[in-house]
């Protein structure tokens, strides 16, 4: 697995394409700042995330469990079995009278290949208030099901909107 370190860049420089991204998904890790916010309180800040790419769909971000507000999270009931990365198991976050339930996931006993995923979070955009990549507040992967992050950068179509079902 390539694990090389991903600089910080301007938005629109190195313009990305999800059809040029690898299936199965690459992982790598990025120095961009990334957050999650919800009822004004900062979930996940961190520089330290893990980006999966796949064909298709925007970056996934996963964030270290250590920069996250554990305490903020409850498992839920749901799990979900990916082809590529095992079984993930879900999170409701709890901001006092506020529940968002299932709004981010983790791979407790990732397959080898995304060892790197273990301890690590991710959120879905569209779920939770805010989700910021540097300085830019990022749209959520059409459909709900997918939980890509979508910025300025990064160029579609992308899988999870009407039609892409069998793409």
């Amino acid at each position: 697995m390539n694990m090389e370190r991903s600089s910080s860049r301007p938005p629109n420089a190195n313009r990305e394409s999800v059809w040029e991204y690898p299936r199965p998904p690459r992982l790598e890790p990025t120095d961009r700042r990334i957050r999650v916010v919800a009822s004004g309180i900062a979930v996940v800040d961190t520089r330290r995330a893990l980006r999966l790419l796949e064909t298709s769909h925007p970056p996934t971000y996963y964030l270290p469990q250590e920069d996250a507000r554990m305490d903020l999270l409850q498992p839920s009931r749901r799990t979900t079995f990916c082809e590529f990365k095992g079984s993930a198991r879900y999170f409701n976050l709890v901001l006092g009278d506020r529940l968002i339930e299932n709004c981010a996931w983790s791979y407790a006993d990732p397959v080898q290949q995304y060892a790197a995923l273990k301890n690590h979070l991710a959120f879905f955009a569209g779920l939770v208030d805010e989700c910021w990549v540097d300085h830019e507040l990022v749209r959520p992967q059409p459909g709900g099901f997918y939980g890509g992050w979508i910025t300025s950068d990064i160029d579609g179509p992308f899988k999870g909107g009407p039609g892409s079902a069998g793409w």
